[in-house]
């Protein structure tokens, strides 16, 4: 196999309301990825993935840059790393036209969220939606990235992933496309709600309470940890007595990640306290981490034309990798050019 330049890519979509889970379970791995300096780093607002179901044009735009100003307020650097916006990226369109005539109808049919979000009336539900995970295979192929930190929820699009690129490379006798590996790291790469411990934390879910949104103010981030669901049992001195009592593992998990701590380190401190106030010890710590990033993101949203600039620059350093890369593609392919 050939060697590759080492590369990360990762993507969120800007559907809309920032949320926790996303900062803990994606953004901070992006600004960790970076500050490694060990693989050029390229993240994205997947705004062609969000079209898969209805969107409003001005919100869809809104969320973009919403998006990417929580990126920047978070600390991923557009000068280290390449911030872009899927679509003006042509490449990863054009690239997943090709994977859609690699990827076989029986592999999407098996894909977890097409069977959660397409739900009891698949036939309703988009083509987009059903062929999303092609186009997610080339969003990361079209860089030829090697590595991709990913929540549990998203490791069977990688394995997909992986199967387009083995399946493209077989199928035209070239070593092309790399095996991409899927990065699961961290103590809350699953953050779950803070009404209820077993179900994720969502930004789609009606209870405003049951999330933390970037986009929260300290009094609103605090009240909202305070009010978390917990159960009357005080805190115990080793993770594997949260197994039974989700809420709390879910909350432990928390702390861990904004403190920057495993769980076991933060359950020896804190072992026999009261969850009131582990929670209010919670709101201090979520409030030092998060407002700040609320406040950066208002200051942003305030100058989209700036926002617009880094996207812009980005697409064009984007650019720079992934043409030449599809017009290989393409030459492998037999097209034309």
């Amino acid at each position: 196999m050939p060697l590759f330049t080492p590369r990360v890519f990762s993507g969120i979509q800007p559907s809309g309301g920032l949320t926790l889970g996303n900062y803990l379970g994606a953004i901070t791995k992006f600004v960790d990825w970076q500050a490694k300096g060990t693989h050029a780093t390229i993240f994205c607002m997947v705004d062609l993935h969000a079209i898969t179901v209805p969107q409003d044009p001005a919100a869809l735009r809104r969320n973009t840059r919403e998006l990417c100003a929580g990126f920047l307020a978070s600390g991923i650097d557009p000068e280290r790393s390449i911030l872009i916006n899927q679509s003006q990226v042509p490449e990863h369109a054009q690239l997943a036209w090709i994977f859609n005539c690699v990827a076989r109808m029986g592999w999407m049919g098996r894909m977890t969220q097409w069977k959660d979000k397409s739900g009891k009336n698949a036939e309703a539900a988009s083509l987009g939606l059903f062929a999303y995970p092609a186009l997610m295979a080339a969003d990361i192929l079209v860089y030829h990235a090697t590595h991709v930190p990913v929540g549990e929820d998203q490791k069977q699009h990688i394995e997909l992933t992986r199967d387009i690129a083995a399946k493209f490379n077989h199928d035209y006798g070239v070593d092309f496309f790399p095996m991409t590996e899927p990065v699961i790291e961290g103590a809350a790469t699953r953050v779950m709600s803070l009404r209820d411990g077993t179900r994720k934390m969502s930004k789609s879910d009606p209870v405003d309470g049951s999330r933390i949104n970037l986009t929260d103010d300290a009094d609103t981030i605090a009240k909202k940890f305070r009010k978390a669901k917990t159960d009357p049992d005080p805190l115990p001195g080793e993770a594997g007595a949260l197994e039974t009592r989700p809420d709390v593992r879910n909350l432990v998990n928390i702390y861990a990640a904004l403190s920057g701590r495993d769980v076991d380190a933060v359950l020896r401190e804190k072992a026999g306290g009261q969850l009131g106030h582990f929670k209010q010890d919670l709101a201090d710590l979520a409030v030092a981490k998060l407002a700040p990033i609320s406040t950066e993101m208002a200051r942003l949203m305030d100058d989209p034309a700036e926002i617009d600039r880094i996207l812009a620059r980005g697409a064009e350093r984007a650019r720079a990798i992934t043409v030449p890369i599809l017009e290989k593609t393409y030459e492998i392919v037999g097209m034309v050019r």
